[in-house]
């Protein structure tokens, strides 16, 4: 009986507790969204939301008929971290793989 007391009053402070506050990002909206050339031969997009995150992306089919046919994509990311520093992402995307660059990322000799 004592241990169920104990639980019981573990639940009841856990239920009062009040929840943690949400991120500044939980709020963000989209102000800016792009998106077209959606097809079999390619995409293209963009979006922008108000807390600094943007991306865009550009694909297309390439090595049509050959044995390597598949997608090349070029994009980049953008983000403001939480100490206030920019960061930029470009990145290609294709047979070779996945190839990002940016000033904060560790460069290949």
């Amino acid at each position: 009986m004592k241990s169920f007391i104990v639980l019981a009053l573990f639940v009841a402070a856990a239920v009062a507790a009040p929840a943690a506050p949400l991120s500044p990002d939980a709020a963000a909206e989209v102000v800016e969204y792009e998106n077209d050339n959606i097809g079999i031969g390619g995409y293209h997009y963009r979006v922008r939301t108000s807390n600094g995150i943007a991306a865009e992306e550009d694909a297309q089919l390439a090595d049509v008929g050959s044995e390597d046919e598949g997608i090349a994509v070029r994009g980049s990311f953008s983000y403001v971290a939480p100490d206030g520093v920019s960061y930029l992402v470009e990145y290609v995307a294709d047979k070779n793989g996945f190839r990002p660059s940016g000033k904060h990322l560790p460069q290949n000799a």
